[in-house]
């Protein structure tokens, strides 16, 4: 036994300085130009901005980090996402382990019976019984002299890390939609409740244009356009219910819940304050925590490594085998010294003819390693177009929210007007529907607009893999802090 064991210690020794084949893995030049910030960012900054996980917690809702803390915990995808991750993680230890030796354990007893001539007996035939005790330690290991096992690792250890980051971004991915498709439930609400409000308007018009009509002060013209736009605005109703329910059960699915379109508590909460300024000078190193980004990154290591294996399989694997035991016609002899025995061997296989077959494997390997170059550096350019997309988004949808405020202003200004100048008999009824039209209209964009800076918000946070801190306005908001206490 300590035979053995001294020469697969010798063995695993020998194994230890061995090459590797193939390219170590560098990160690549893909080629684009990247700028030290943001272009849609603004003005360069001079403070430093490091990473902040939990994004949600910035637009202040506790009830929405309850919804997002029950998709991070129950949602479906992230659950096969996480078994994705562990189902890697095994195959990282399976690949490993063939970097070691093997040792079994084989354990024989057996008893037989044969005729046998016995001579004493004038060679009459008898039968005897043959017993066999056998206990053998089989063991093999392969010499990886060209890093083919080790390289093998390498590409396994990158596979579980792209797997890590996958899920990551499906997290991510799944936390962008649930916060999206709160505030989408936000906004329906705020819709609704709009179009009630205008429902209730024109009931109170409806029952003011009857009675200047009974006086005969208005036409029945006005009558039967007060009637069709009540109708018109309680129609718009049902549709809106039906999208909240349907944005409802949406949101108890990403939760992993059964999708229920009640909801008893309810939203409370109708049209949105801004969210928190987007600091100037951005610095484009923030999009280096994206997991896909990670992942694809993850990925081309790994094909680097596949290379090496490809390459190592085209020469001469050298495998050593070895056992140790005992065997004997007796249990009680079975340890003895006598009856010990072992072996070491060693196998050199090497292809004489393939047919270019590990060649062309080769071949393959670097040729997916430049798939995967190309598809890193797609995935580098869709971040950077995500982010300036959603900075450049943010400050026009911005000023398009300031000129609809302004718009709110006249149109509100413009209907007090028409009432009471309808009132008043100075203009007719026509006049006092378009300032309502117009009203209404610049409540409705007014909410789609804000709940578009909302969902632009999460759409940036989501390029960026995340928030931000501002170390130097951290720093300098705590000193004063400690200067007035």
């Amino acid at each position: 036994m300590k035979r053995l064991a001294l020469a697969l210690f010798i063995i695993c020794l020998a194994s230890v300085g061995c090459m590797r084949l193939g390219p170590d893995y560098e990160r690549p030049e893909t080629g684009i130009r990247v700028p030290g910030e943001y272009l849609e960012s603004g003005k360069v900054g001079t403070s430093q901005y490091v990473s902040k996980n939990k994004w949600w917690e910035e637009f202040g809702d506790s009830r929405l980090n309850q919804v997002v803390a029950n998709t991070v915990l129950n949602n479906p995808d992230i659950h096969e996402a996480a078994a994705s991750v562990m189902e890697a993680r095994s195959i990282v230890w399976q690949t490993r382990a063939d970097q070691y030796p093997s040792v079994e354990l084989n354990a024989d007893a057996s008893r037989q019976q044969q005729s046998v001539v016995d001579f004493m007996a004038g060679g009459d035939y008898t039968t005897v019984n043959i017993d066999s005790f056998s206990t053998i330690l089989p063991a093999s290991f392969e010499l990886d002299l060209w890093g083919r096992l080790a390289r093998a690792t390498e590409a396994a250890q990158a596979d579980l890390l792209a797997a890590e980051e996958n899920r990551r971004t499906i997290v991510q991915s799944l936390v962008a939609e649930t916060v999206t498709q709160y505030f989408n439930i936000q906004s329906l609400e705020g819709q609704l409740n709009i179009t009630r409000q205008l429902t209730e308007t024109y009931k109170k018009n409806l029952e003011l244009v009857e009675a200047r009509y009974l006086r005969g002060l208005s036409s029945v013209l006005d009558v039967q356009q007060a009637r069709r736009n009540l109708a018109q605005s309680e129609a718009e109703i049902p549709p809106l219910n039906q999208a909240i329910g349907t944005a409802r059960q949406t949101l108890a699915v990403l939760q992993g819940r059964y999708p229920r379109a009640l909801d008893e508590k309810g939203i409370q909460k109708y049209g949105f304050d801004l969210p928190p300024p987007v600091p100037t000078g951005l610095p484009s190193e923030l999009l280096t925590r994206r997991p896909d980004i990670r992942a694809a990154e993850a990925s081309l290591e790994a094909a680097c490594a596949k290379i090496g294996v490809a390459k190592a399989n085209r020469f001469p694997q050298i495998t050593l085998t070895g056992s140790y035991g005992y065997t004997s016609n007796s249990l009680q002899s079975l340890f003895k010294s006598e009856s010990e025995l072992w072996r070491i061997a060693s196998d050199i296989y090497q292809p004489v003819f393939d047919a270019g077959k590990r060649k062309a494997a080769q071949q393959a390997a670097q040729a997916h390693y430049q798939k995967q170059l190309a598809a890193y550096a797609k995935t580098l350019l869709d971040a950077f177009a995500e982010v300036e997309g959603a900075l450049l988004t943010r400050k026009q949808q911005i000023e398009r929210r300031s000129r609809l405020m302004v718009y709110l202003n006249e149109a509100e200004a413009t209907l007090e007007t028409a009432l009471d100048r309808y009132q008043r008999g100075l203009t007719d009824y026509l006049n006092v529907l378009d300032a309502q039209q117009a009203k209404f209209q610049a409540d409705l964009n007014l909410t789609k607009t804000e709940y578009t800076i909302y969902t632009n918000r999460v759409s940036l946070y989501r390029a960026l893999g995340g928030g931000w801190d501002n170390i130097i306005e951290s720093k300098t908001h705590s000193k004063t802090k400690d200067q007035n206490s």
